[in-house]
């Protein structure tokens, strides 16, 4: 495993990302635990939840899991940097939230960390991610409670998640004028298929020295060899991937991006990550592994070296949207 520095902090991770949200809706303990340990052996050591995983009547599911794991050896805590996340609703889906038991007030900052070191059986979370922003609570006090929390020693440092440029600047501006770190970090939605994160969020980013966590980097497996997967019988396109491939011109780009990697003897799934870890910014992609195989294939992107051909010829079928605001205002 390669290692860089995440943002402008002295922290190390790998150049992949371990994420757990399919622990416990679609990996049960056991596998969920499985794969922990072969990341691990592999050199992953950013590991990434949300409180709200395991979603439904689970939700915290995931964290309690990822706790398990740890309880069963020592060393386990001590080798992981532990990121989850906090902004959604706990309570069951389709009743109404209790006042302050969302977003990120004060109240509910304290109330979600503590509540997320009680199902992760830690007693500190090394990046504490806002999973949202907020449009109700003051800059100030979310900051305010996040120093009350380092000042414990419950979190280390503050990342962001879906965040967008300007609010980027907003929070790590207010941060700077408290004597804070700010942000270290944004995970956003990223990929070939997406690129819409490079007219600001990630120039936003990388002005203010946060490492970029892309989420989705196959975007929910449609850069994954799907209309392969599909023409052979297997998986089938759900969710994000198989809404995009209605659209006739999407299934053709998606169609030419298989076909140019076909050409070029490599996997999909491995050359979309491996293009991400060319990209400027980038700390690592997120990979959400349902199973042992599906880690072991992502593990190999790291070794995978693209070259500018074929940089090239990615670009051409999956344009990125351009610089701002050039992009949009001539």
């Amino acid at each position: 495993m390669e290692y860089t520095q995440l943002g402008r902090t002295g922290l190390k991770v790998g150049r992949l990302v371990l994420g757990t949200m399919n622990f416990g809706p679609q990996t049960d303990e056991a596998e969920s635990h499985t794969i922990m340990d072969a990341a691990l052996d592999a050199g992953i050591n950013l590991f990434d939840t949300a409180n709200a995983y395991g979603w439904g009547a689970n939700k915290g599911r995931t964290e309690e899991i990822i706790g398990n794991w740890f309880e069963k050896s020592s060393d386990r805590r001590d080798k992981v940097v532990l990121a989850t996340k906090v902004y959604a609703n706990m309570g069951p889906d389709g009743e109404p939230v209790w006042p302050n038991h969302d977003k990120l007030s004060a109240l509910n900052i304290r109330r979600a960390v503590e509540a997320s070191l009680r199902r992760l059986k830690t007693d500190h979370i090394d990046l504490y991610q806002f999973h949202h922003i907020d449009r109700d609570t003051p800059v100030e006090e979310i900051w305010q409670a996040v120093d009350v929390l380092i000042q414990q020693g419950k979190i280390l440092y503050a990342g962001s998640s879906n965040f967008p440029g300007w609010k980027i600047a907003q929070s790590d501006e207010t941060a700077a004028r408290r004597g804070m770190v700010g942000l270290v970090s944004e995970q956003c939605l990223y990929n070939l298929a997406e690129r819409r994160a490079e007219m600001e969020v990630i120039p936003a980013a990388r002005e203010y020295g946060l490492g970029i966590i892309p989420w989705s980097p196959l975007h929910g497996g449609l850069l994954g060899g799907m209309i392969k997967k599909q023409v052979e019988g297997g998986r089938r396109a759900t969710g994000r991937a198989a809404d995009a491939l209605t659209d006739p011109a999407v299934r053709a780009q998606v169609q030419a991006y298989e076909d140019l990697l076909d050409k070029h003897g490599l996997p999909p799934g491995e050359a979309a990550l491996a293009w991400l870890l060319t990209r400027p910014g980038v700390t690592g992609p997120i990979v959400g592994p349902r199973t042992l195989d599906q880690l072991t294939s992502a593990l190999r992107a790291v070794e995978l070296e693209l070259s500018e051909e074929l940089l090239a010829e990615l670009d051409a079928i999956f344009p990125g949207p351009g610089a701002s605001p050039e992009a949009f205002a001539w």
